[in-house]
């Protein structure tokens, strides 16, 4: 293979186009597979040990830091018991109603998101799942590609195949981000109310959830009209979500 590579065997014939474009294939997908296996042992891996920081994470301390040179993120792991139930409906009420009913993709939201997107005319809708949106904070970088779409969807179909719904609500919620340099349930807790992930009551977690959007605007502008709106209807919502036991 690699004499073949290299077009070093005996007795070869010098490369033509045909023959630097099939090689070049070549290489292309061996890197793209060698790239999808060290994602799925990073999942296998994720199964039992925890992730301790994430792309995005790691993105935004390199953003942070090129002011703040000392600067750290908040970020404190808790385990899934540790964190309010409430503060689970209202994330699943805000960003993925049929969490525990689909695999990955939500085909119904992705439809509707489109067609709010042609008559607005601009992107303001995704219908991203939560599953869709741990596998863009884990792996892929803030850039939008033409391909981090494609790639955003393997690596959901991994995450789902691998991981109990349980797990990736646990992942999601201690790795997101929730202001500047704020990551996590806990650290959020913490940095807005002063309190632990466990003890959020209802009001909080839903205007934790409501800020999941766009967390470091409301971090700096925390009592919008949008934002009220936004919570009320989070919160009449919560009863309704289902959460994984």
């Amino acid at each position: 293979m690699i004499k073949w590579l290299f077009n070093s065997k005996q007795n070869s014939t010098s490369l033509g186009f045909g023959g630097y474009v099939t090689r070049g294939l070549v290489i292309f997908f061996t890197l793209l597979l060698i790239y999808q296996l060290w994602i799925f042992l990073h999942i296998c891996w994720w199964i039992k040990f925890n992730p301790s920081s994430s792309a995005f994470m790691e993105d935004r301390l390199d953003i942070i830091q090129e002011k703040l040179p000392d600067a750290e993120l908040k970020h404190q792991w808790v385990d899934y018991a540790k964190i309010s139930n409430n503060l689970k409906r209202a994330v699943i009420a805000s960003e993925d109603a049929k969490f525990l009913d689909h695999e990955g993709f939500d085909w119904d939201g992705i439809q509707k998101a489109y067609q709010k997107n042609i008559k607005k005319g601009k992107i303001v809708a995704g219908g991203s799942t939560i599953s869709q949106q741990l596998a863009k904070n884990l792996f892929l970088s803030t850039k939008r590609t033409p391909w981090r779409k494609g790639e955003e969807a393997v690596i959901t179909v991994m995450l789902e195949n691998m991981l109990t719904k349980r797990r990736i609500l646990e992942i999601y919620l201690n790795i997101i981000e929730w202001g500047n340099g704020v990551f996590g349930a806990e650290a959020a807790s913490r940095h807005y109310y002063k309190t632990s992930a466990a003890s959020l009551n209802a009001v909080q977690a839903a205007k934790l959830a409501a800020m999941i959007p766009n967390p470091r605007f409301y971090d700096q502008h925390s009592n919008t009209r949008y934002l009220n709106r936004r919570i009320a209807t989070i919160q009449a919502r919560m009863s309704m979500a289902e959460v994984p036991k």
